[in-house]
């Protein structure tokens, strides 16, 4: 028995150990590596790279080559980017999570930004579904650059006409994750009660557009000086949060979208009907290791013991969602909302603007 103890006390001990050894691993900050060293005589473009973490003194504009399509692969001269919480997240390396896929002590990647609008340049010899000239949208990797690649059935489609080249940018990420958190995850249907907390920001703007559009009842919550735009994008009622608590209310809704987490998910329950949900895409802590996803992980543990279904959710971008999204916007049931606007060069000043949490729907990056 004294032997059994032994043993069982020496593999616990080396579980920690090993946990501790990973989250030194993780956690610790190398130094900002070199620029690479370009071919000589490679096509060149200007782009937005980071070689260490760090806050948005680590972006640095260089020069870096000019990617190549694949077979079946298309080459986008980006017109237009936008900025999303992510790219904070992985400019920093926080939470530290984020560096199992971004890489430990430094990104793996010096790329960054997801979000692009712009125009086809050229087409691998496989590609059916483009050809140059066309006016494009969707999500790669490195979309702070004057030009993406990405294979064709990836995350791409045609922009609508009547939608400019920054507001077609700012769709991906945000309206994604509105469109599948309501449609997918929520489950929403006509005539339900829709309430968006935080609905003044790059998803809560879209998530407003697309519960109406999808014949909710839509209710939504921010500051004072957001509530006539707000309104303005189909919300029946807005909560100024300075002047009211909505989880005080005697109104019960059926779906409630959290993008801010600043209720406790009892004072959430409250407003839920009996058999409404709550989908939260963040928020509840500041966190180095765990951060904007505590609140989420409480509520897959609350959730059951409630009776209510309580998840989180991340976006998955795919082509056919931003095609729902394009007919959508076609058809003028949803409009981007643009905040700012800023060069490629000071996209550190972008990044810094939207991680203080007061942007008004998207902020974008226009390409020299």
């Amino acid at each position: 028995m004294k032997r059994r103890y032994k043993i069982l006390n020496g593999v616990l001990a080396t579980l920690v150990l090993l946990i501790g050894a990973g989250m030194i691993y993780l956690s610790h900050d190398s130094a900002c590596r070199p620029a690479p060293a370009l071919v000589a005589g490679a096509p060149l473009m200007k782009a937005i790279v980071y070689h260490c973490y760090g806050g948005p003194a680590v972006l640095k504009l260089e020069d870096t080559a000019r990617p190549v399509p694949a077979d079946d692969g298309v080459l986008v001269k980006v017109q237009a980017a936008s900025v999303n919480p992510l790219d904070w997240h992985y400019m920093r390396g926080k939470p530290y999570i984020v560096r199992m896929q971004a890489g430990a002590g430094a990104p793996q990647d010096m790329r960054i930004g997801v979000d692009f609008a712009g125009t086809v340049e050229a087409v691998g010899k496989n590609v059916t579904r483009f050809k140059p000239g066309d006016e494009v949208f969707g999500g790669a990797e490195g979309a702070f650059a004057q030009y993406v690649t990405l294979g064709e059935q990836k995350s791409l489609t045609l922009k609508p006409a009547n939608i400019s080249f920054e507001q077609a940018a700012g769709v991906p990420i945000a309206a994604v994750t509105a469109l599948q958190a309501l449609r997918d995850s929520g489950a929403l249907k006509a005539g339900q009660k829709l309430l968006v907390n935080g609905a003044s920001g790059g998803v809560g703007t879209f998530a407003v557009q697309i519960g109406k559009a999808l014949g909710a009842d839509v209710s939504a919550v921010c500051s004072t000086n957001n509530v006539a735009m707000v309104l303005g994008l189909g919300a029946t009622h807005v909560f100024d949060y300075h002047q009211q608590d909505f989880t005080q209310g005697s109104e019960r809704y059926d779906l409630v979208f959290d993008t801010v987490g600043n209720h406790s998910l009892s004072d959430i329950k409250r407003v839920l009907t009996p058999k409404g949900t709550l989908i939260m895409i963040g928020g509840g802590s500041s966190g180095n290791w765990i951060g904007p996803f505590m609140g989420p992980l409480k509520a897959l543990v609350y959730g059951p013991l409630t009776g209510h279904k309580m998840s989180f959710m991340l976006a998955r971008l795919n082509h056919k969602d931003l095609e729902v999204l394009a007919g959508m916007m076609q058809s003028g049931q949803v409009t981007p909302v643009i905040d700012r606007r800023y060069p490629l060069g000071e996209t550190a000043a972008a990044i810094d603007y939207l991680e203080q949490g007061h942007a008004r729907g998207k902020v974008i990056i226009a390409m020299p």
